[in-house]
């Protein structure tokens, strides 16, 4: 069965993300059927994305598919992990993202959605950085893309705490546009994206790559980026981050020892 559906209406495309087995946890599998998706969305000339998970489920996404993180002492969360492809891929699709977010946001889905150009949310949505309770350092640019949503403030409290942070603080600090009753989000989002279809696409998107460019444009000393490169082998290299996956794996409480 596939793990992902598509639809169109004129030119827009809406993107489901439908393994509700796994709450789409975003395995490489799942991440694989998007990447095709948007393949083809950008063949179709398409003008804006809806992404979503199929309606119903209390989980939008459970994040990264934990049982895939390697146990060796190599950065988990790399340049070529399958959420960093799909990351790029949102950010790099020359039309507009629109998150349709229903259910509950956790861990590295948190930066799917982040990385989408418009996030619209039904309320008692909470969005949960959980890297922390897993031993696991989050990679660099996607620290960076909720530095440039979140916030400083903000974006410790939850990767300190990993707790679950309600959808209206979050709409209060521009990470979530609008929050709309359940029954009337999906009428609300389409809507959305047929104002948009309906614009010049080539002005929309040379108007997202300046955008993206411009919110990237942080200047790193080198020596810095070694230094925080060093710091994520620390963790990787840890006993922490095994205790942590096997923790997960075993379903249980991982007990942390800071070695």
């Amino acid at each position: 069965m596939a793990l992902v559906t598509t639809e169109y209406r004129g030119a827009v495309a809406t993107l489901v993300m439908n393994n509700v087995e796994k709450r789409n946890a975003l395995s490489a599998a799942l991440i694989d059927e998007m990447i095709a998706a948007f393949q083809e969305f950008r063949e179709r000339q398409v003008r804006v994305v809806i992404l979503r998970a199929a309606p119903g489920m209390s989980v939008w996404s459970a994040g990264h598919d934990i049982g895939e993180l390697p146990e060796t002492r190599r950065d988990p969360l790399g340049w070529s992990d399958p959420l960093r492809v799909l990351v790029r891929a949102i950010n790099d699709f020359p039309a507009p993202v629109i998150a349709l977010v229903g259910g509950s946001v956790w861990g590295g889905a948190c930066e799917v959605a982040m990385a989408c150009d418009i996030v619209v949310a039904s309320a008692g949505v909470t969005f949960a950085l959980t890297p922390a309770k897993l031993g696991v350092p989050y990679n660099i640019t996607g620290l960076l893309t909720f530095l440039n949503r979140v916030g400083m403030g903000l974006l410790k409290e939850m990767v300190f705490t990993g707790k679950p942070v309600a959808v209206q603080r979050l709409e209060q600090v521009g990470v979530v546009n609008w929050i709309v009753p359940a029954e009337g989000i999906e009428e609300f989002v389409d809507k959305m994206a047929e104002d948009i279809a309906a614009n010049a696409p080539l002005s929309i998107a040379v108007m997202k790559e300046e955008i993206r460019i411009l919110a990237g444009a942080h200047a790193l000393p080198p020596d810095r980026f070694e230094r925080v490169q060093g710091l994520r082998r620390m963790v990787y290299d840890s006993e922490d981050y095994r205790e942590g996956l096997h923790a997960f794996k075993e379903k249980r409480k991982p007990h942390f020892t800071g070695h």
